[in-house]
């Protein structure tokens, strides 16, 4: 049995099956609370056995930097992964400023994929593109990433993670991150404001109506409706979110490499 395994290769599996289980512990739709532990252990290690073979033969040897390299794949694979979960957090943050104007902020529930807390229209944008995401093969581009990581930073190399451009490009992509959540937001976000206006309005010229308990039927009704009528626009916003994630993992990994 020993003739057939190649002994030579368990150094090489050992460090692609860390980097997959490190990506699958941050990266999106992978690291939810809802998927069992022992399947994210097993599928790491079957997706290994055949990156291993299709990645080839690499020599590495078992000594002191060996337990360097295992450190670089845990950081590669995180930092993949939670590239990729910063893009997409931009639908709880659109959900979240919607909330705060429709009055929804106080009702926040728990997320029982992530166990942290949720705004309640950020819980509904996030299942449609996690849908959406599973609908268009999103996940299989995912594992297409990490698998492609390895042309970016190979196993025997060192990721450049004191470059100054790196600490820049996660910079520019928290901002990025807001700037989709505002262009999710603002279609709901401009009419309530301008229904705000309106009771302020109504409020000087009827002193007499309690705008206070009119006004807040008033706005969930109006948002309620502008979300209907601009979901068409969500689902492409989505689809243009998912396409800068993929963008930014694909940078990311350059700037791992030292391209």
């Amino acid at each position: 049995m020993l003739e057939i395994i190649n002994l030579n290769i368990l150094p090489v599996f050992f460090l692609i099956f860390v980097r997959i289980a490190a990506f699958f512990v941050t990266s999106p739709l992978f690291s939810y609370r809802t998927i069992p532990m022992p399947f994210k252990i097993g599928f790491s290690f079957f997706l290994a056995l055949v990156m291993t073979s299709a990645i080839g033969t690499v020599d590495i040897d078992v000594d002191d930097m060996y337990v360097l390299l295992l450190m670089k794949e845990i950081f590669v694979g995180l930092f993949i992964g939670l590239i990729a979960y910063i893009i997409l957090a931009a639908v709880q943050v659109a959900g979240g400023f919607i909330d705060f104007q429709m009055g929804f902020a106080i009702a926040n529930v728990v997320d029982p994929q992530t166990g942290a807390q949720s705004p309640l229209i950020g819980q509904y944008f996030y299942i449609i593109a996690l849908l959406f995401l599973l609908s268009v093969d999103g996940h299989h581009l995912l594992i297409d990433g990490i698998y492609f990581s390895y042309e970016f930073i190979p196993l025997d190399s060192w990721a450049h993670f004191q470059n100054d451009s790196l600490a820049d490009f996660i910079i520019e992509t928290f901002n990025y991150m807001f700037i989709i959540a505002f262009q999710m937001s603002i279609p709901i976000v401009g009419c309530l404001f301008l229904v705000d206006v309106a009771l302020g309005i109504i409020a000087r010229t009827v002193p007499q109506l309690n705008v206070f308990v009119v006004g807040l039927p008033i706005k969930i009704f109006v948002s309620f409706v502008v979300l209907l009528v601009f979901l068409s626009l969500y689902m492409t916003l989505a689809k243009s979110l998912f396409s800068t994630m993929f963008n930014t993992m694909h940078r990311l990994m350059e700037l791992l490499g030292g391209a």
